[in-house]
């Protein structure tokens, strides 16, 4: 495997006549295969939440959603399963699976019943990836229905940090209308993976297969994007960096050795991290200059290499007088993207405030934005959310759930 990564400016012509310009630098970050690539093990975590609130058809339906993923585990896989209620226990711990017929079996003796503790769940499920996180893809898929209502929130925040510092990656599925969206998202957004709403339990086989698939074409992990600036170019000091696919998060930014650091996590085959980095460009001379190098340091598991680093790939912007503009229509893309996920969350916070009316405003801007991007699920959703609040209706804990899964993504 090797690394792609292409940068590009949202304009790369810039006024020499103005002392200061703003541009967005998109960097695409990418796994890709090489002939000779080895296949490298999953080592993968089910962490099922089996509370009370679960019973009946909705963890008959994870029950089987899980029982799938066994079938699609290869020989060298791993796999463990950890099942909480108000506590915790390893229903499996870490094996390469012999006898999947045994394994089936265990899932579909797990009963519901008891509360919901999320962290003591997310901690022995880390405990278990742990036991085998050398030379593997390290995932963990945490679903649960509810509130963590005998667990600590902030809690669930420092062991997914500390799942992603050991190379963990951590994956969230919401169950239902019930479940906090605010953290899940955070773990997972902690964790470097992704989050997912199964509303109806019949969605439930189809979301662990999509996600699966999304883990088998992990091929490099770890990685870390270094940003450098040269002189006169800076970043915004307000949220300077957000990733906006596969999924918009915003980023930490961390300095080390005069470059700034952004940690990405795993970098698949079939679908890029994008990075888009706020930039201000103090004027320069008329011609092409020299603003920014990216580069990247990553793990290949599959030859056992840490801390690899990929050559250092200059950006360029022509600096001219008189300025003629030369938007880049993919970057203008990702500029949209994300402009929908903050005017979503803007609207969400005013909504908590009781600001219905700007709530809607925002809805509604967010859902024209996302029409521009062409982002159609996105724009129904927004728009009748809006269109609720204007109406003086409430909105549902579904429409909530709706409302920021199609702030985060695109709907396929």
């Amino acid at each position: 495997m090797k690394v792609g990564l292409q940068p590009a400016l949202s304009d790369a012509n810039v006024d020499a006549a103005q002392p200061t310009s703003q541009r967005q630098l998109a960097i695409s970050i990418s796994a890709i295969a090489e002939e000779m690539s080895r296949n490298v093990p999953l080592n993968l975590c089910l962490i099922l939440d089996h509370s009370g609130s679960m019973g009946g058809r909705a963890l008959e339906t994870v029950k089987q959603a899980a029982q799938r993923i066994v079938d699609r585990l290869s020989p060298d896989d791993r796999l463990s399963i950890v099942a909480f209620d108000h506590k915790a226990k390893v229903l499996v711990p870490n094996q390469m699976i012999d006898n999947p017929a045994s394994v089936k079996l265990q899932i579909n003796q797990i009963k519901a019943g008891g509360g919901t503790a999320i962290d003591e769940g997310l901690r022995l499920g880390i405990e278990e990836l742990a036991k085998a996180k050398k030379d593997t893809i390290s995932q963990a898929f945490l679903l649960t229905d509810g509130e963590n209502e005998h667990g600590d929130n902030d809690r669930c925040l420092k062991l997914s940090k500390l799942a992603a510092d050991y190379n963990l990656t951590v994956n969230t599925l919401g169950f239902g209308d019930a479940w906090n969206q605010d953290v899940l998202e955070t773990i997972a957004d902690a964790g470097g993976g992704s989050l997912s709403f199964i509303q109806n339990p019949e969605q439930a086989v189809d979301e662990f297969a999509r996600l699966f698939t999304r883990i088998q074409s992990v091929g490099l992990t770890n990685a870390y994007l270094l940003l450098t600036l040269m002189p006169h170019i800076r970043l915004a000091e307000m949220k300077p960096l957000a990733q906006v696919s596969p999924d918009t998060i915003e980023l930490s930014v961390m300095q080390e050795a005069g470059h700034y650091v952004v940690r990405l996590g795993d970098l698949m085959v079939d679908s890029a991290r994008v990075v888009l980095a706020n930039l201000y460009l103090n004027s320069l001379p008329v011609g092409l200059q020299s603003v920014a190098q990216v580069q990247v340091r990553y793990d290949d598991p599959a030859y056992a290499r840490e801390g690899l680093l990929t050559e250092k790939i200059p950006v360029s912007a022509n600096f001219m007088s008189p300025y003629q503009p030369a938007p880049d229509p993919q970057v203008q893309q990702h500029i949209l993207a994300l402009a929908k996920y903050r005017q979503t969350q803007i609207a969400e916070t005013k909504l908590q405030q009781g600001d219905r009316t700007g709530a809607a405003t925002m809805l509604q801007m967010a859902a024209k934005t996302a029409l521009q991007m062409g982002d159609q699920g996105a724009a129904t959703v927004l728009q009748q959310n809006a269109t609720r609040l204007q109406t003086g209706e409430n909105l549902s804990e579904a429409d909530r759930k709706k409302t920021r899964i199609v702030s985060k993504t695109t709907l396929t």
